[in-house]
């Protein structure tokens, strides 16, 4: 931060354009505010610190709706506990993206005719490097499009040269620990991308496929399997029954014949089979199933990889070669010229694994991997939640987070790829296997060689919340700014990233958490609530959204849908409805200026103010008070509207038009006013500006002088309150707004001036007969003045002179209708809520809605009543 970043202000200067023009204002906003250097932190800072680090995108990735909404929450997070005096990190970086990066590079080769296999490891690693230097990062320029106030200085990457060694030094304690191993286990294969794939990168989908029941062994011996991998059949090792099934227990122990092999295969008793699922029996592939495998190892089964990686048949005989699909085919044909096949259903709809890179399906395969022992591991990382160390929220959560790391399998770290952190492990030529670490040289000499895998993706991001801070080495850093403090993310990763950081951090950091608040949001949604796709036309690039609307009102659309745990629906029409807003905070700050609003001086003391400057400053500290709760309980979506209303409502319509007449006044009430509207627009534009910097910048730098609202202080609640202002102003509000809502029914124009009696005595509104009037558009009575209608509301009585406006028989059938309709829902309400079995059965929430429809129908009943009365008789 500069020098002189926390300077007095200068005298405000009152000019604004017209009309706000976010293109014009919030790229060179940004770069001064990067340049200022406002988003960096400082290790030695007395301050308190506070730390978001940001979930890496991939290296290949551009801004979607998913990051802009994230990142609008953690920008705002960060930028509230800066202006708290807080020593704020938020800290940037980019993942890797094993795969996907390989995956594009491979594929600009193909276009140039070659293959990484045509280069070789070393050249094509380091074209890789190439592509990631020219094109790869685009989405971080998109991130200070957005106006993501991270720390630029503190950028990392998941294959530099710090993260690099953390990635070997936390292998080698893990190896060394007896948690890393080398073994084989049923992996998710994709034939395409020739590597193993985590969970989270399979995709699963309704496929149209073919359920086959087919015959194994001979007349006695008979037994039925149903499949819909029919291929996998040449590589069965058993057939499973349940050990209490009657119909098989003459077969368990009994060879039978594999059809279309020369094998035989025992019929074995496991308790995973479901005795009432199918046949209740199922044939047993154990190289090519996760629950296979398990039943294989229970009976010493022999496992028969019967396909190569891509997919294609290797069992000498007639299918080999052929490719796992093509094979499906043709041994359902086969079986079925055998008389083997005893049923088909086709199509048959089951969810079926693909690629999420490239869409391939998905092969559970038996390959020899290198893998996590996750037992202690996610047992720390289990206690840490339950016993109070790490919060989730929202809460409901954690049963999910429970669910999976107290169920967690053993995860498989290795991957055949080139471009990654090569697994630090050689092998020499008498079977020596040597893990090195970061300071220590790989053997040499004939006939030693590196591990050819690389590590998941995964594993170098689970070290994110330390390793960007400098570990394994001290650093300042992670000495100040470890643990973190939120880790903000959607609730579709708590499984993989957020469990394996829980784990990673606890082990490497000596049980210290990686955050002490696990944030977990929705997923963007379309306007519809559905998953938004290129294929369907429904996915927004958010940029396009920036461009029209401007950052500012993409940012708070987000916010506002922005409730905890739960999906957020979006459209375009949202979007426009915040560009709305930051012109209606636009507009109302330059009618301010243009009207003597400044923030020269201390407040007037209470008994120097109007009650509407009192009413205003009371309901001001009220949200800032409520604004700071719901930051602290993630409650982005109810602080973003409590903002909008408090500010369109409160503040730009009902305290700015009540002050117009106090304005055009003039004299010392105007000055007051002023004070009190600057002090008003000061804290709201501060409140406001973590979720719409922009335009919340330029607007209070013009009304403070002050350098940057980056900087300011935060709002606090003075304590201020006046509930009898807010009553009295409450009350002038609800005669403003029944009777701005009686003109609207008879067809007045708004600007339509009608003659007035207002009889104010003895209420609290009587000062305030001059403003009612100006909002109101009603002129003094006149000596001609006729009373046509009278409305007694809030204590006080407005009669109206519409003589030639109104057709009164009308008016009177039109409002008798309304109050058929208002004594209907009371009547409709008061039976539910008479009813003993419903108020049994109803849920809290339905019954507190009647009781509120009840409510609202008296109110109307008692409304419309009073504007039948205040009709003249025919």
């Amino acid at each position: 931060m500069t020098e002189n970043a926390q300077q007095q202000p200068s005298a405000p200067d009152s000019e604004l354009p017209t009309q706000y023009a976010p293109a014009d204002v919030e790229g060179p906003l940004y770069e001064r505010w990067v340049e200022r250097g406002y988003f960096e932190a400082d290790a030695k800072s007395e301050k308190p610190p506070y730390t978001i680090v940001i979930p890496p995108p991939n290296v290949t990735g551009s801004l979607h709706l998913g990051h802009a909404f994230q990142h609008t929450l953690m920008d705002a997070l960060t930028r509230r506990k800066r202006m708290q005096g807080f020593e704020a990190l938020w800290l940037p970086g980019m993942d890797h993206a094993g795969i996907a990066t390989q995956n594009v590079v491979e594929r600009e080769l193909g276009k140039e005719g070659k293959s990484r296999q045509d280069l070789g490891r070393e050249a094509f690693v380091e074209r890789v490097w190439q592509w990631k230097d020219e094109y790869g990062g685009k989405i971080l320029g998109q991130m200070r499009r957005l106006g993501d106030g991270v720390d630029w200085t503190r950028e990392r990457f998941t294959m530099d040269e710090g993260l690099s060694q953390a990635v070997q030094t936390i292998f080698k304690r893990l190896y060394d620990d007896e948690l890393i191993y080398r073994a084989e286990r049923i992996i998710n294969w994709c034939p395409r991308c020739l590597t193993a794939i985590s969970d989270i990168e399979v995709e699963y989908q309704d496929d149209d496929g073919e359920l086959v029941s087919m015959k194994y062994g001979e007349g006695d011996g008979t037994i039925v399997v149903a499949t819909t991998r029919a291929e996998t059949m040449l590589g069965d090792t058993a057939v499973a029954v349940h050990p209490d099934d009657e119909r098989y227990k003459h077969l368990v122990g009994r060879h039978i014949k594999l059809p279309l092999t020369d094998r035989t295969i025992p019929v074995v008793a496991d308790t995973h089979v479901d005795p009432e699922f199918g046949t209740g029996a199922v044939k047993v592939t154990p190289a090519h199933d996760p629950n296979d495998f398990a039943i294989g190892q229970r009976h010493d089964l022999e496992a028969l990889t019967v396909m190569d990686e891509r997919g294609v048949i290797t069992v000498h005989g007639p299918f080999e070669g052929l490719d796992r699909f093509e094979a499906r085919s043709a041994i359902v044909a086969a079986l079925r010229a055998d008389g083997r096949i005893v049923a088909e259903k086709r199509p048959y709809v089951h969810s079926v694994g693909h690629c999420s890179r490239c869409k391939t399906t998905i092969e559970p395969r038996l390959s020899m991997q290198w893998w996590v022992k996750v037992a202690p591991l996610a047992k720390a990382a289990g206690d840490a939640v339950r016993d109070g160390r790490v919060k989730i929220h929202p809460q409901e959560m954690e049963k999910r987070y429970f669910d999976w790391v107290d169920n967690l399998h053993d995860w498989c770290i290795s991957r055949q790829l080139w471009w990654g952190h090569r697994i630090p492990v050689w092998y020499g030529p008498e079977g020596e296997v040597v893990c090195v670490g970061p300071d220590e040289e790989p053997p040499t000499g004939e006939g030693w060689t590196q591990d050819s895998d690389v590590l998941d993706t995964w594993f170098s991001s689970g070290l994110w919340p330390f390793s960007t801070l400098g570990w394994p080495e001290q650093t300042p850093d992670l000495k100040k700014f470890y643990p973190t403090d939120v880790l903000l993310t959607g609730h579709d990763i708590i499984f993989f990233w957020v469990a394996r950081m829980m784990m990673f951090g606890l082990y490497a950091m000596d049980g210290e958490v990686p955050f002490r608040t696990i944030a977990l949001t929705g997923l963007v949604r379309d306007q519809f609530g559905k998953k938004m796709s290129k294929s369907s036309g429904t996915a927004v690039d958010p940029l396009d959204w920036m461009n029209a609307y401007g950052s500012d009102a993409v940012r708070f659309t987000l916010a506002r849908g922005a409730n905890p745990g739960t999906d957020v629906p979006i459209g375009e029409d949202w979007v426009q409805a915040s560009r709305n807003f930051a012109n209606k905070i636009w507009n109302a700050t330059r009618f301010a200026l243009m009207n003597g609003a400044t923030i020269e001086g201390d407040l007037p003391p209470a008994e120097q103010l109007s009650a509407t400057d009192r009413w205003i400053l009371s309901r001001l500290n009220k949200t800032v008070s409520q604004v700071d709760a719901l930051y602290d309980d993630f409650q982005f979506a109810k602080l973003s509207d409590a903002l909008y209303h408090f500010a369109w409502d409160e503040v730009f319509d009902w305290y700015v038009e009540l002050s117009k007449t106090t304005f055009l006044a003039g004299g010392e009430p105007a000055k007051v006013s002023g004070r009190v509207l600057g002090e008003v627009l000061d804290v709201t534009l501060k409140l406001l500006h973590p979720i719409v910097p922009f335009v919340t910048e330029t607007l209070w730098t013009t009304l403070t002088g002050g350098e940057s609202i980056v900087i300011a202080d935060w709002p606090k609640d003075s304590g201020f309150r006046d509930e009898a202002a807010e009553k009295e102003i409450g009350t002038l509000q609800q005669v403003i707004t029944e009777v701005r809502r009686f003109r609207a029914d008879q067809g007045l124009q708004p600007g339509q001036r009608v003659p007035a009696r207002l009889t104010l005595t003895g209420t609290a509104l009587a000062p305030h007969e001059a403003a009612i009037r100006q909002l109101l558009r009603l002129q003094p009575e006149g000596d001609a003045f006729a009373a046509t209608a009278t409305l007694p509301v809030g204590g006080a009585t407005v009669a109206l002179d519409l003589s030639g406006t109104i057709d009164v028989a009308a008016e009177r059938k039109r409002l008798a209708k309304d109050l058929a309709a208002a004594e209907k829902e009371k009547a409709q309400a008061t039976a539910k809520l008479g009813n003993e079995a419903f108020l049994a059965k109803a849920p809290d929430n339905v019954v507190d809605k009647i009781r509120g429809r009840l409510s609202k129908a008296d109110e109307d009943i008692e409304r419309i009543k009073a504007q039948l009365d205040g009709l003249p008789q025919q």
